[in-house]
């Protein structure tokens, strides 16, 4: 039987999020406006003014799905699903999809975007919370119980090898198999996977040229300092030209065209740039209180369904954190990891921010003591 709760919704973890897009919204002027002045034909506002419409549209979408019982969205999951799988079908189809760099993961309107692998992250773990709220007891058995789970996983992962979409797939795969863990899933059933999956990624590296490359380029990037190895490099010259304080505000050098889209997956190196340390952690804290908050939420959520939701909306952000800032400090290979509510972007922002509001809807039923 659902029971009504009058609580108010973690009033940090809004803050966190609402004070991490405002900062994100700052830099993505401050880090965007060279690139824009020089490919938007001189107008160095283009992305702020972008970034100032996904905004509000993602506050919206926050306010709607906090407005909304979770358990609703729940029963929604399977069809979210078949949609979800659906668009990732089509969207690689010739005159569907939209094409830019060599990837095909886009549905353009007009001067809108459309990324579907933005809802999979969402539908995944709302589809997998709900399926292992039901069956609680299934994940005791490998193939009875996890495989068809896996095989789900393993899907998705095809869809996203025909974009390509690397950094996707190994979001939902990791934040899958978080959700699969905390349901039950056994130890030694994951230890059973490690084998194929490293089988699989080396075959994925080794059959892949571009990203031969980029694992090269993560073991020597000075060896192609011009091509491969460039993005780390200039990221390094970034973050260690910052210092403990930074240039200050607005006086990187090398968002200059030396880092790439520096409004985009390598943002933390131009604020480390211009803020220094200091600001860095600053914003890494931000992070930190929010996953705080939200493990708070799942430990107190008042059903299973409630948990594994809480659980997979903060390891998606967690997990976006951990590997943005592994490939702006040149921890891992290059791939393209938006930092959350910081990265440019429309409809990341916008779906990331209606899963905050779930997760905020979720903390009004939770039952612990507010701050």
């Amino acid at each position: 039987m659902e029971t009504k709760s009058k609580k108010p919704f973690d009033f940090l973890i809004f803050m966190a999020v609402m004070v991490l897009i405002s900062l994100g919204t700052i830099m993505v002027f401050s880090s965007g406006a060279p690139h824009a002045y020089n490919y938007m034909r001189g107008d160095t506002y283009f992305f702020l003014k972008k970034q100032l419409l996904y905004v509000p549209l993602g506050i919206f979408a926050m306010f709607i799905t906090s407005n909304i019982d979770y358990r609703k969205l729940g029963k929604l999951s399977p069809f979210i699903m078949l949609v979800n799988l659906i668009l990732l079908s089509v969207v690689w189809i010739d005159g569907i999809g939209s094409k830019y760099n060599g990837a095909r993961r886009w549905f353009s309107f007009s001067a809108f975007t459309f990324q579907p692998s933005e809802l999979t992250k969402l539908a995944m773990i709302l589809f997998l919370s709900y399926s292992l709220s039901k069956r609680k007891d299934s994940l005791k058995y490998f193939f009875k119980g996890l495989v068809p789970y896996l095989i789900l996983i393993a899907i998705h992962a095809f869809l996203f090898l025909l974009q390509p979409h690397l950094s996707v797939m190994i979001v939902v795969g990791l934040v899958s198999c978080i959700l699969l863990f905390c349901a039950g899933a056994k130890i030694k059933h994951f230890m059973l996977m490690g084998l194929p999956s490293i089988a699989a990624g080396m075959a994925l590296i080794l059959t892949s040229s571009y990203r031969m490359k980029r694992l090269t380029a993560f073991l020597d990037p000075w060896e192609d300092p011009l091509d491969t190895g460039f993005q780390a490099i200039q990221s390094l010259y970034a973050i260690g030209s910052g210092g403990l304080f930074g240039r200050g505000l607005g006086n990187s050098l090398q968002k200059f065209l030396y880092i790439p889209e520096p409004y985009n997956d390598f943002i933390l190196a131009v604020l480390a740039e211009e803020l220094g340390f200091i600001g860095v952690i600053t914003v890494l804290l931000l992070f930190l209180i929010f996953i705080w908050r939200g493990i708070k939420v799942a430990m107190n959520a008042p059903d299973a369904f409630g948990t594994l939701t809480a659980v997979g909306i903060t390891s998606l952000v967690a997990v976006q954190v951990v590997i943005n800032v592994a490939v702006v400090t040149s921890s891992m290979p290059v791939t393209g990891m938006p930092l959350p509510f910081f990265s440019y972007g429309g409809s990341s922002l916008i779906f990331l921010m209606g899963s905050i509001g779930i997760l905020l809807n979720i903390s009004k039923h939770a039952k612990y003591e507010r701050i």
